[in-house]
């Protein structure tokens, strides 16, 4: 074994990831208040790293979520479909007025010196409404799990949904499989479910299952009631802040085996430095930095998670497991929408150094 993660060898699912989907609107560069038309992705913060595993690393993976039976549902599922990925789905009848709903986000992808602009519509959202024992875990799992995955969008959307994912962490730990958890921090939403306070408890209690954390030090600061170090960073592509709070992480959470996360320095929105840092072991690995011409920047982070998961389930050496992560995160930012378009070649080739010279 060369990361020290008891990973099971076998299972008929790799990976499986819990949470919420959605349609993100995307109107390209145009501000949604000039827009005519816009591209639908489908994605979810959960869904975006399983279906990353399937298409681009050729991954057995699942998605367990809320569905609705009307033709934004089915525009989903066959999304799920063709990305590869298994859907588990609790379903929920469409009235033919106000919901239940799939989310949408609406996100423009702005320009140079113009931000990105990101807003929702998460009304009478229908994975707000998941409780525990919608899943049979026992049917899902049946064949064995190697890895088991969720995050704090989910945990966030409802007093239910945290709960959900605890139980779907016992059950998979339970045969074995290894749980992460990504922290994806989002204040909006925790400010309309509890606060964040409550999002501190919550988040307690679920990384009392979790094995391998994601997250910045502003997800760890506010996700997990982290005080940051007296440490000044040089830039944000400075990882001493990161590291300097680690300890804190593992004292207080000593399950986790495994935290990382992506380095950005924005430059414009369309220039960014992209780097990523892991802790393991005690030992702490830092990727190289590389200069992005970004065409969409949502999903990067997911991309990150996939490609470093990936590593650490194909048996890599912790460098080269984060090495693999920054890869493909950072290959994903050159497609438009949330999910990939790599080749497990080209995620592989950009990590040992290959150039982006045309290919004959």
């Amino acid at each position: 074994m060369v990361n020290s993660l008891n990973i099971p060898v076998t299972g008929a699912l790799d990976f499986v990831s819990l949470g919420a989907m959605v349609h993100r609107l995307d109107p390209g560069i145009i501000p949604f208040r000039k827009a005519r038309q816009c591209e639908i992705h489908v994605s979810g913060g959960e869904f975006n790293v399983a279906a990353n595993l399937a298409d681009c690393f050729g991954l057995q993976t699942g998605i367990a979520s809320a569905m609705v039976d009307y033709p934004i549902g089915e525009l989903v599922v066959d999304r799920v479909r063709a990305m590869g990925v298994r859907g588990f789905y609790q379903w929920f009848k469409h009235n033919g007025v106000n919901g239940p709903n799939i989310a949408t986000v609406y996100s423009d992808r702005g320009h140079g010196v113009r931000a990105p602009v990101v807003f929702y519509n998460r009304c009478n959202e229908a994975a707000a409404q998941l409780r525990p024992g919608d899943f049979d875990w026992k049917t899902i799992f049946s064949g064995g799990v190697r890895w088991f995955h969720s995050g704090g969008i989910f945990a966030a959307l409802s007093e239910t949904t945290a709960e959900v994912i605890i139980e779907g962490m016992k059950a998979a730990k339970a045969l074995g499989a290894i749980t992460s958890f990504d922290l994806n921090f989002r204040e909006k939403l925790w400010r309309i479910s509890g606060g964040e306070s409550r999002a501190v408890d919550v988040i307690a209690r679920i990384l009392e299952n979790v094995d391998v954390l994601v997250g910045n030090e502003e997800d760890l600061q506010k996700g997990l009631g982290i005080a940051g170090p007296e440490v000044a960073a040089k830039s944000k592509l400075d990882p001493s802040i990161f590291f300097g709070m680690i300890e804190q992480v593992i004292t207080k959470h000593p399950q986790v085996k495994v935290v990382a996360t992506t380095l950005r320095e924005v430059h414009t929105t369309s220039r960014h430095s992209w780097a990523a840092v892991a802790w393991m072991d005690g030992k702490t690995y830092i990727s190289p930095t590389v200069e992005l011409d970004i065409i969409d920047r949502v999903g990067g982070g997911d991309g990150f998670a996939s490609g470093f998961f990936y590593g650490l389930l194909a048996g890599e050496s912790p460098e080269e497991a984060l090495k693999l992560g920054w890869a493909h995160g950072a290959l994903l930012t050159t497609f438009p929408g949330d999910t990939t378009m790599a080749t497990v070649e080209q995620v592989r080739a950009f990590a040992k150094g290959d150039s982006a010279r045309i290919q004959r």
